[in-house]
Formats: structure tokens, C-alpha cells, sequence
């Protein structure tokens, strides 16, 4: 699929088109070298060894590696598969919390309380495979289309990031992640293809008045929203019970926390939802003043350094526009914002998957309509659409 990047081309003829495209394609080679520190994972490896080694590395997800055997006989590694932070933590806490509420010893801290039980401390990331833990393992490779990305992103609901390699069954160079592939959308801001629907407000799109936000009352405990989280996956939101309006949310890129201080860990069913967010806000706070006294940050570290006004989540009202919301995620690299009212209850959320499906290119079901944005920029890269398929002209 090298049909180049179609995404960039606006109008101007057919000269500007290949001059938009040809800088679109560097861009996108340069967004694809925000490389990450190889931390492998290795198939005989437990699960609390690489939560500790992500930890210790900040890192929200590692390749896993395999001992491969080659017609020369020599085992070389091979990257098999993807495996995120969140889901290791969000699974051990629930393995952890079936062996009752008197496992484990009150003072030791959330590594070593894992690996007090067989259980949890002898599983090896090769079982995760059979439970389905395994994040998709689609990588791209750097001279593959931004739609390709796009595409894996809208259509894999799991995929949180694309692994980028140089030629296929190779090492792992990079990453892309969904808030990457957004910025590069941005970049295009002022050309027609996107404003037209860019500058459309959140109510005209399906996603912002069907998606159900997932929360829990303000009093609930940091356990009873972690549940929850291990089953959605998505942000909850932390509302006030009186009011109903949003105070915070609690997301997946918030489980360093437990591991940073152990006492969050051994009083998640005691402390409240509205406590850790108070306690969150404080550490964002620290944590925005370090990353702005330090250079860039890993593409995928888990200290994201998020600027977030008072501990709050990012919002939107159905009234915004499509780009603004993707204008306040990527600056505060969130996965997703609240539709609030003029109250601030929660009516809907948006997500970067939600975002990227709207510009996603068709995929092999005919059904699905690209809109206006694909025939156009197809168009002026000498690229179609024929059932469901991209074709590029002769």
C-alpha cells in the first residue's frame, strides 16, 4: 500500500499536491523515529518481572521476545507480540484481589506483595497469550502510509500502538502511538480535506451521543474504579454523587502511581476516588514542573507529564468542534475527554480511537464510507477506491 501521503494533499494543482505529499512523507518518516529504548520481554519472563522492568525503565509497553532458530542453526530474537503496562497491573490486581482481602503482607509494597503468591509470581508472559493479554502485534513498517496506521487503529479496538519495522519478521524501530497519528492530522489544519471535518461540532458525530462514559460516584472506592477499568479499559470518570458533576477520572496511564507509593496499593479499598484524584493532582503537579525542566520525553513513557488545570480531566462540550478536541488530547496527551454540559455533568466521551476513525480510510468492507476526505486526497495522489479497495492508477 505505498500510495505515498495522500493525507497531506490540498489543492493547487497537481504540483503542490506532490509537493504536499512529498513533505507529508517526511514528516511521517520523522514522527515514526521517536524511537523507544529496546525493553524486551521475554516469553519465560513473569508477569511482576516486567511490571518492574517497565517500571524501572518508564516505560507504558514492551515487544515481547522470542528465541527464534535459523536455517544456520543460531537462535536469534524475534519480536513476537506487544505488551502494555496497564494490562499487566490491572490483571495481577484482579488476580490479587481473588485470593481474598487478608492476602498478601499490610506493609509491603505492590511488587513484593505480588510475588508472594505462586499464583500470580510463577505466571509467565507466554500464558498471557491464552487469556488474550497479548496486545495485537500489527507493526508497520517506516515507509508504509499514515493510513495504514490509521487504519490498524480504527479497526483493532486493542490497538493502543503500532510498532514500526523496517522489513517485516525485523526488529522493532520505533513506535506510533494515537496521539501521534493525531498531531500529524493537525499539522494539516487549514486545508480543506480536514477542516471540513475537522470544524464540524462534536454533536453531528455518532460517537458523541451513543458512547456511554464509564464512572463511579466520588466515594466509591479506588478499588471499585480499578474494577471497572480492567473491564473497559477507557477513563472513568469520578463524579460527585449529590451533583453528578465530573471532579476527575481515573485512566490506565495512573497505575505508575500504585507502584510509586505502595500505600495507594494496600488502601485502594479504603481510600476513596475522590481522594487518589486529589492525590493524582498533586503528583501531576510535580510531575509538569519536572518534564518542563527536562527535554522531550520517551514516546512512550509512562510519566506522560500531562499540563492538566487543578488535577482536572480533559473536557469538551458537544459544541466544540472535532478539532479542538483533538487539540486539547494532544497537548495534554490524554486518551480521551468528557462531554460535559454547561454544569459539568458528564454527557459523553470522546476518544483518540473515536478521532482517528473519523479520518480512517475504507477497509476491505465496501460498506464502510471514507466520506469526502479520501476521494479527494486519493484523487490528487493518482490513487481510487474500487469495493472497499485502494488501488493506485496506472
Amino acid at each position: 500500500m505505498e500510495t505515498g501521503a495522500a493525507g497531506q494533499a490540498g489543492g493547487g494543482g497537481p504540483a503542490a499536491a506532490a509537493a504536499a505529499a512529498a513533505a507529508a512523507g517526511d514528516y511521517w518518516s520523522e514522527a515514526l523515529k521517536s524511537f523507544l529504548d529496546h525493553i524486551p520481554v521475554s516469553l519465560d519472563g513473569s508477569v511482576p518481572d516486567a511490571i518492574d522492568s517497565m517500571y524501572r525503565s518508564d516505560v507504558a509497553g514492551a515487544v515481547i521476545v522470542d528465541d527464534v532458530r535459523t536455517s544456520f542453526g543460531k537462535f536469534v530474537d524475534r519480536d513476537i507480540g506487544f505488551v502494555e503496562f496497564p494490562s499487566l497491573v490491572l490483571w495481577a490486581i484482579e488476580e490479587f484481589d481473588k485470593l481474598g482481602s487478608g492476602a498478601g503482607d499490610k506493609n509491603s509494597d505492590f511488587l513484593t506483595s505480588l510475588k508472594q503468591h505462586p499464583q500470580i509470581a510463577e505466571t509467565k508472559i507466554a500464558w498471557l497469550a491464552k487469556s488474550f493479554l497479548w496486545e495485537p502485534f500489527f507493526p508497520v513498517r517506516s515507509h508504509d502510509t499514515l493510513f495504514h496506521a490509521m487504519l490498524l487503529f480504527s479497526k483493532h479496538r486493542r490497538i493502543n500502538v503500532v510498532p514500526v519495522v523496517e522489513l517485516m519478521n525485523s526488529s522493532v524501530i520505533g513506535f506510533v502511538t494515537q496521539n501521534a497519528v493525531m498531531e500529524l492530522l493537525l499539522s494539516s489544519s487549514g486545508l480543506e480535506w480536514l477542516d471540513k471535518i475537522a470544524d464540524k461540532q462534536l454533536s453531528e458525530f455518532r460517537f458523541a451521543n451513543t458512547t456511554k462514559p464509564v464512572s463511579v460516584y466520588s466515594d466509591q472506592t479506588l478499588a471499585d474504579a480499578l474494577h471497572i477499568l480492567s473491564k473497559e479499559k477507557i477513563g472513568v470518570a469520578v463524579v460527585d454523587r449529590k451533583t453528578s458533576c465530573l471532579i476527575g477520572s481515573i485512566q490506565c496511564s495512573d497505575l505508575y502511581q500504585l507502584l510509586d507509593d505502595s500505600s495507594l496499593f494496600r488502601n485502594r479499598k479504603t481510600l476513596s476516588a475522590e481522594e487518589f484524584v486529589k492525590l493524582k493532582s498533586k503528583d501531576e503537579d510535580i510531575s509538569t514542573e519536572n518534564s518542563s525542566a527536562s527535554g522531550g520525553q520517551n514516546v512512550l513513557s509512562l510519566r506522560t507529564g500531562q499540563k492538566i488545570t487543578a488535577g482536572l480531566p480533559v473536557t469538551n462540550r458537544k459544541s466544540d468542534t472535532l478539532k479542538q478536541a483533538m487539540e486539547k488530547l494532544t497537548a495534554s496527551r490524554s486518551s480521551c475527554s468528557f462531554i460535559v454540559d454547561e454544569h459539568g455533568r458528564v454527557e459523553g466521551v470522546v476518544t483518540a480511537r473515536d478521532i482517528i476513525s473519523v479520518f480512517s480510510p475504507p477497509c476491505m468492507d465496501s460498506r464502510i464510507d471514507g466520506g469526502t476526505f479520501f476521494s479527494a486526497a486519493f484523487a490528487q495522489t493518482g490513487c481510487r477506491v474500487e469495493h472497499g479497495q485502494m488501488i493506485q492508477n496506472s
